[in-house]
């Protein structure tokens, strides 16, 4: 309720340092032609007094007419880098305008440019444009996490001539700065979702053994390369691709916690606006996650945990991604994702029937890759009833997450994996990739008809069944 307030007050014109000093002399001057009764220092007194009063209301009725763009190079940034904001002033008046002072307005906890001076502007040219009625301004803004920023407007400090009197007005209009979390690059080879795709197309061939033999079509615009057919492209001496692996197009599913439910739900205070480690950690894991797979060639759907079949993580997506830009659609949508509160909780409850989650359990398995920072027993119901869905099934909890929730996943086979800090995302994946080849073998053996079970030894257990620690 202050903020308002305050935007009013500081919009008032205010004394300069001589504008002050001014006022102060002539309340002096007062003093002493009233004390020592000297009339004719009256007339200096008032003079005094009234110029700084008569430059403060010249400044507030003549405000200036400026035209603000404003750019940023990249548009685009990931958290922990920079972007060049560049600035065209232009003036729109037929007077010169010098003399002010700018300062661009950020978000509180990042770091604005200092108060400089802004170049003198001559006036506005309709006719034969020569560039003498522009500034160009550039300064560099660093931003430490993801979020969608708004920048602006540019605050322009006017003078008098005499520079008695200082007003500041806002110029053009704020735009947004999308920063997107940071991404962890991922081992391919130790992929787990990479190992799956090879065995399901393993499993098309040998139900379909003439699959081959179906006619190859020509190379479009976004066709991953490994669905080349050099056969066919020999033989006709253009690029052409498998049309039944077009079919078989592999997806992917990533479930993120977005509420804090359990945080929600034994607190008993509102959320501040301190950002949340664990949530922060889980959009990091999630993102590196998406890339990954998309650069692999996945289609990649990512949703909310609380309620994976109302749709995606961010209201101007369906949650589906795909190459080519997907990438930096999930990237931007994580982005303006908002960090939970606590009414988020109730709403969620009563929008959820609790019969939706075992509906999308029944489709075709998939790679399932859940990020879960602190989930309640809703969550954990949810990703239970999803579990039959998902092949493999790999779980990203951070310490946030309850001991209780994460035997329920292990017990219905869940595949987790500790994450505590960003620098772990990588060794994690790593993890999750161990008991991922053995599952490919059991999977080879199981449609080969072969008893023989998988060697020992492949995966790192602590004493649960599907549980790593990427430490």
């Amino acid at each position: 309720m202050r903020r308002p307030s305050f935007a009013r007050v500081a919009a008032w014109p205010r004394l300069t340092r001589r504008g002050g000093a001014l006022v102060l002399m002539g309340v002096v001057l007062v003093s002493v032609s009233l004390w020592f009764d000297l009339r004719d220092i009256l007339l200096l007194a008032f003079v005094a007094i009234a110029m700084p009063a008569i430059a403060a209301l010249f400044v507030s009725l003549r405000p200036p007419r400026l035209a603000v763009y404003r750019t940023f190079t990249p548009s685009t940034i990931a958290a922990g880098t920079s972007t060049w904001v560049s600035l065209s002033v232009k003036n729109r008046s037929k007077r010169t305008f010098d003399g002010a002072h700018w300062r661009d307005r950020v978000p509180d906890h990042l770091t604005a440019p200092p108060d400089a001076v802004l170049p003198a502007i001559g006036p506005f040219e309709r006719m034969l444009p020569s560039g003498d009625d522009t500034a160009h301004l550039e300064y560099r803004l660093r931003v430490s996490r993801r979020g969608v920023y708004v920048v602006g407007p540019l605050r322009v400090g006017v003078t008098d001539p005499f520079a008695l009197a200082r007003i500041d007005r806002d110029a053009g209009s704020a735009r947004e700065l999308v920063v997107t979390p940071r991404v962890t690059p991922l081992d391919a080879a130790l992929g787990t979702a990479a190992s799956v795709d090879g065995v399901l197309h393993g499993l098309q061939r040998r139900t379909h053994p003439n699959s081959d033999e179906l006619i190859a079509r020509e190379y479009r615009y976004g066709d991953p390369l490994r669905r080349v057919n050099w056969a066919a492209t020999a033989r006709r001496g253009e690029l052409m691709v498998r049309e039944e692996e077009q079919r078989g197009d592999p997806e992917a599913r990533i479930l993120l916690d977005t509420t804090l439910s359990a945080h929600q739900r034994g607190s008993k205070h509102e959320f501040d606006d301190r950002v949340h480690a664990g949530f922060e950690l889980g959009i990091e894991v999630a993102a590196s996650i998406g890339v990954h797979l998309l650069d692999l060639g996945y289609q990649v759907r990512c949703d909310a945990v609380a309620d994976p079949a109302r749709g995606g993580i961010a209201s101007t997506s369906d949650g589906e991604y795909h190459m080519p830009g997907g990438d930096q659609g999930l990237l931007e949508d994580l982005a303006r994702l908002d960090s939970p509160t606590r009414s988020d909780a109730p709403a969620r409850r009563a929008t959820t029937g609790g019969s939706s989650a075992p509906a999308r359990a029944r489709e075709a398995r998939m790679p399932g890759f859940a990020v879960l920072v602190e989930p309640d027993e809703h969550d954990t119901a949810n990703l239970v009833a999803l579990r039959p869905g998902f092949e493999p099934a790999v779980a990203f909890v951070t310490e946030s997450t309850a001991t209780r929730v994460v035997h329920a996943l292990e017990e219905a086979d869940w595949r987790v994996v500790r994450v505590r800090r960003p620098t772990e995302i990588g060794g994690a994946w790593s993890g999750s990739a161990v008991r991922g080849r053995a599952a490919v073998a059991n999977d080879r053996i199981a449609a080969t008809g072969d008893a023989r079970p998988a060697p020992s030894g492949t995966a790192r257990s602590n004493g649960h069944d599907g549980r790593a620690d990427a430490s």
